[in-house]
């Protein structure tokens, strides 16, 4: 069963990659249902790579760059070493990156292996894809990034890869003060 649900939203994300390649970052409006769908990604707790439960919670405060992916999804793997580059560059700025996978914790594991990144990696079950849909992502596709300003208000919504340049741009600029 699960197995069938990866391969459902491994289908969907493919033909709405298509569609979200041309889609690029923006900054939706706050409303209580946006408001409502950052707090709930705010509670989730997910387990990392070896098992470990990590709340997001435990970020609040920072800049949140929050990656969802899958290892099956060829244009989130693309991404990865720019956000891993990215990543190190702002780690001392308050900025905390992490990639939450619609995957098995086998599969994130052996692409970790095979791929480091610099932040963490937590693994969720196919239904955060429907958590994405509340962030911007209508079509329900991957990847989807979300950056949250320490505020945890949404800064910037992508559906799509994000460039190193687009990325470091948008984090410039939330962490000016």
């Amino acid at each position: 069963l699960n197995f069938l649900l990866v391969v459902i939203v491994a289908f969907a994300a493919g033909a709405a990659g298509l569609y979200a390649a041309r889609q690029g970052p923006s900054q939706p409006a706050p409303t209580p249902a946006l408001n409502a769908a950052v707090a709930k990604l705010m509670a989730l707790d997910l387990p990392d790579t070896t098992g470990k439960s990590q709340p997001l919670a435990q970020w609040q405060g920072k800049v949140l760059v929050v990656n969802f992916w899958a290892t099956w999804c060829p244009p989130c793997r693309k991404e990865m070493p720019a956000l891993s580059a990215i990543s190190t560059k702002y780690r001392d700025r308050g900025v905390q990156f992490f990639g939450i996978s619609i995957d098995t914790e086998s599969n994130v594991r052996s692409f970790q292996t095979q791929t480091p990144v610099s932040y963490p990696l937590l693994i969720a079950s196919p239904s955060a894809v429907q958590l994405t849909e509340a962030l911007g992502n209508t079509v329900q596709a991957l990847p989807f990034t979300v950056i949250v300003d320490k505020n945890g208000k949404i800064g910037l919504v992508k559906l799509g890869p994000m460039s190193e340049d687009e990325l470091d741009r948008k984090l410039a600029e939330l962490t000016r003060s």
